[in-house]
């Protein structure tokens, strides 16, 4: 296990749920489709309406359109990231790298390392038309159980990873306070990257004249930004949980982080159970604004569109929530 050491770095001044990001409850009327286990983090659907995920236990679930749910395989870790890969799932284990799940449920590792040393915290991906990967490493240092220390540290040790076709990894955006969330851009150009421990997100030039060029596309927002989907124009972000005053004060005192870190889990700053979901164009104004401050659909990892409606994950609880659009 790393050596506890933080970083100084000041928080900016968490922007209100006001305004733009006027507090609603729009994700408190959600339809609820129940999961066997808890923690669908991330949520895909397939082309005949069939929704994928993955849930604490490894599982890698299918649910039909009839609702009828079944699990495909078990990834022998913590399934985070989900896509669609041909006909099969391309799946982010935390603990074990990336993965492809076949329908008849073979699983098969694609990357669990690059050079000699193995990732720690594998975490969110998208897939080019022409079979490349962009994927997240969240952290070098703290696996996933260990995922508060990271952001408490704040070290900076994430990154974004492109696995090739042929197989080839490559080290593209270093240096990410916990890395997130990855999604291309409608002509596949650029990719969105969340960095969840600076509240913000950036983007990553794959082609043209700023190809290999990184950019902040959004910064200082509400919440901390998890998994990332793109859909007609809109960068849908879900947010694991607003802004959390107490990570805030002591962002830039290190022997306090010192103190939080020693706390028990239980007296260690939690994730605020308010839902938020935000969708933004991409000029970064804000295009979509669902929230629950009731709890009851909350910490929402993810949120993609399909077929006229937003699915949303979660990591703690144990449904998928479906917002009509």
């Amino acid at each position: 296990m790393a050596k506890f050491s933080p970083a100084k770095w000041s928080a900016p001044k968490a922007p209100k749920l006001e305004g733009e990001y006027a507090e609603n409850d729009r994700l408190t009327h959600a339809r609820l489709i129940p999961t066997p286990f808890t923690g669908p983090e991330d949520v895909v659907v397939g082309p005949s309406g069939q929704i994928y995920t993955g849930t604490a236990d490894g599982a890698i679930l299918r649910i039909t359109a009839g609702g009828e749910t079944s699990a495909i395989a078990n990834v022998n870790g913590r399934p985070l990231g989900i896509e669609l890969y041909g006909d099969d799932l391309l799946v982010c284990n935390a603990d074990l790298g990336l993965q492809r799940v076949t329908q008849n449920g073979t699983v098969d590792t694609l990357a669990d390392r690059i050079g000699p040393d193995r990732f720690v915290l594998t975490n969110n991906a998208t897939v080019a038309d022409d079979g490349t990967i962009y994927f997240t490493e969240s952290s070098q240092r703290w696996p996933l159980g260990e995922y508060t220390s990271d952001i408490l540290e704040g070290r900076a040790t994430g990154r974004l990873l492109r696995r090739s076709v042929d197989g080839e990894l490559t080290e593209l955006m270093p240096g990410l306070a916990f890395a997130n969330g990855v999604a291309l851009d409608a002509d596949q150009t650029s990719v969105f990257v969340a960095e969840t421990a600076r509240y913000r997100i950036h983007r990553y030039w794959i082609a043209g004249e700023r190809a290999g060029q990184g950019e902040v596309f959004l910064d200082n927002l509400p919440g901390f930004p998890d998994n990332l989907s793109f859909s007609d124009g809109i960068v849908w972000v879900g947010f694991a949980s607003p802004r959390n005053t107490q990570v805030d004060a002591v962002s830039g005192i290190n022997w306090i982080k010192h103190i939080a870190h020693r706390l028990p889990e239980a007296l260690q700053p939690k994730a605020l159970r308010h839902g938020l979901v935000v969708g933004y164009n991409t000029d970064g104004s804000v295009a979509h604004n669902l929230q629950d401050p009731s709890g009851k659909v909350a910490i929402t990892t993810a949120a993609r569109v399909a077929n006229g409606s937003l699915y949303i994950g979660t990591l703690e609880d144990a449904h998928i929530a479906i917002v009509d659009l």
